[in-house]
């Protein structure tokens, strides 16, 4: 595949299903080759597909004219989080269904929504058809899908976004690095009728359980009840983390001592600071007041066998 070629059409045509795959070219050459082939590979004959490539901010204005007036019942978002984010939010209150290829490093609505992260393996879903419809959200009105917060995870989604080396190994090495130099901030969230005051590490509102690689900070959230569950993980210490690390993986982290758990579908956070946010680890900077609001059922997507 070239770099100066943006669209590779299937040969058939006039088919129910229209499909776009949406590649984001950062995932390097390679990577882009094994999908595409996986792709001519996977998807039937009788079913049409084209696939974008995402050369650049500019290029997805033209992506998205694709979308809205060629009539595509399918937008498969090729890349991370935040190619995820960029392509979902485009589709947001259409008839058209988000798909995910996951290849970044967290992959976490993917993973939420039962896709495979085994590149042909998420095809055959993708070609399987499978449609739910989910909630959304928004922070300051910026759409997110899966978490959004405040604190030390937007810390590191700022850090990571500025590193030169990507993947899990970074991001890893960035939150291993930062983990005990962080302090705990004074929050005041205004939910339910409540005005609550918390020191806290971070604060996550969740849409989906999971930031990514089924690390579960809100393990009974749902993505289909329009409630957000809003994570506050109090201030820790060195001794309090290996029994709050192992909550996390075992999907039990709101029984911990550690994190208070509560459901809304809106919520207003005070800060004593303009300070970061992430949506979808994506980051921004943002004033003091931070508003999340729940949009429930604005989204189609194609989910795995395992979706709940």
């Amino acid at each position: 595949m070239q770099n100066t070629e943006s669209i590779t059409k299937s040969s058939a045509s006039d088919m129910p299903r229209k499909i776009l795959f949406i590649v984001n070219p950062n995932a390097g050459k390679r990577i882009s080759d094994k999908i595409i082939e996986a792709i001519r590979k996977e998807i039937p004959e009788n079913v049409y597909y084209q696939i974008a490539i995402w050369k650049d901010k500019d290029h997805f204005e033209e992506i998205t004219s694709l979308l809205k007036t060629e009539g595509y019942t399918d937008a498969i978002a090729v890349g991370g989080d935040g190619t995820v984010n960029h392509v979902a939010k485009t589709i947001l209150g259409t008839s058209i269904r988000l798909g995910i290829v996951p290849i970044g490093s967290g992959n976490g609505l993917a993973r939420s929504l039962g896709l495979s992260v085994n590149i042909e393996k998420v095809i055959r879903q993708i070609v399987t058809g499978k449609t739910a419809t989910i909630d959304s959200g928004t922070v300051n009105n910026r759409p997110f899908f899966c978490t959004s917060g405040i604190g030390f995870d937007a810390h590191i989604g700022n850090l990571f976004a500025t590193s030169v080396k990507r993947g899990l190994q970074s991001y890893v090495k960035i939150t291993i690095a930062e983990l005990f130099k962080y302090r705990a901030k004074n929050y005041t969230l205004l939910l339910n009728d409540q005005v609550i005051k918390r020191k806290a590490f971070l604060i996550t509102v969740a849409n989906a359980g999971q930031y990514g690689n089924d690390f579960y900070i809100a393990p009974l959230a749902s993505m289909q009840d329009g409630k957000f569950h809003v994570v506050i993980l109090k201030p820790f210490n060195a001794f309090h983390l290996p029994v709050l690390m192992t909550k996390i993986l075992r999907r039990k982290a709101h029984l911990s001592t550690r994190i208070e758990t509560y459901t809304t579908d809106k919520l207003t956070i005070v800060r004593d600071d303009k300070d970061t946010i992430h949506f979808d680890g994506e980051p921004a900077f943002e004033e003091k007041e931070v508003v999340f609001e729940n949009k429930p059922g604005s989204l189609r997507v194609l989910v795995g066998d395992g979706f709940m």
